[in-house]
């Protein structure tokens, strides 16, 4: 990750929590079993697997707890019977977990290993970001992104996002034409054509 500070980290999370939830919120009853760009995905799979996302937070970041501790908590049905108000829970945790004071500043261990808690809650914005235009497309709403995410993502995720392919969790980049606007970059960077 870039230089960001502490508070530009926070503002973007908050933008980030913001946006994906206008997506969840706009997801209609006949719209959660829809297909994603995630190709194995549904709408509620994706919304699933960023509130899981959420909900590991707290555990790491203010309870200090190790991925093998947590182990699998948050794994099967996180959503219930009401998706959007769990998403709703598991943001508003991750929010007052990173925005604590000095939570920013400490050590969490991920599944690669221990990381800044700063550089944690980057890749949050950036997954959030990324996915808020997977559910966008899903469900057929706005899918332009805002351009201080935008930035913002690009620059946490560029210097790694070859690298993701091999993961498995991502589809490898795609080119773009050299007059490509940043979004559209930031999603081929990671294997999505706009």
């Amino acid at each position: 990750m870039t230089s960001v500070s502490a508070d530009e980290i926070l503002e973007r999370h908050g933008e980030a929590l913001r946006l994906f939830t206008d997506r969840v919120h706009a997801v209609r009853d006949d719209q959660w079993s829809a297909a994603t760009p995630c190709t194995e995905w549904t709408v509620r799979d994706l919304v699933a697997h960023l509130t899981a996302e959420q909900l590991w937070v707290p555990s790491l970041v203010t309870e200090g707890r190790t991925v093998a501790e947590v182990g699998d908590a948050f794994d099967g049905d996180v959503l219930g019977d009401d998706p959007v108000a769990a998403w709703d829970r598991a943001a508003a945790g991750a929010r007052e977990a990173f925005g604590a004071p000095g939570a920013l500043d400490r050590t969490v261990n991920l599944s690669y290993g221990d990381t800044p808690a700063d550089a944690y809650c980057a890749q949050m914005v950036t997954d959030a970001v990324v996915h808020a235009w997977d559910l966008s497309r899903a469900i057929g709403a706005d899918e332009r992104l805002p351009a201080l995410l935008v930035g913002f993502a690009r620059r946490e995720v560029g210097p790694y996002a070859k690298d993701l392919s091999g993961s498995g969790l991502f589809a490898p980049p795609v080119g773009t034409p050299a007059d490509s606007d940043p979004q559209t970059e930031l999603l081929a960077l990671l294997g999505r054509r706009s």
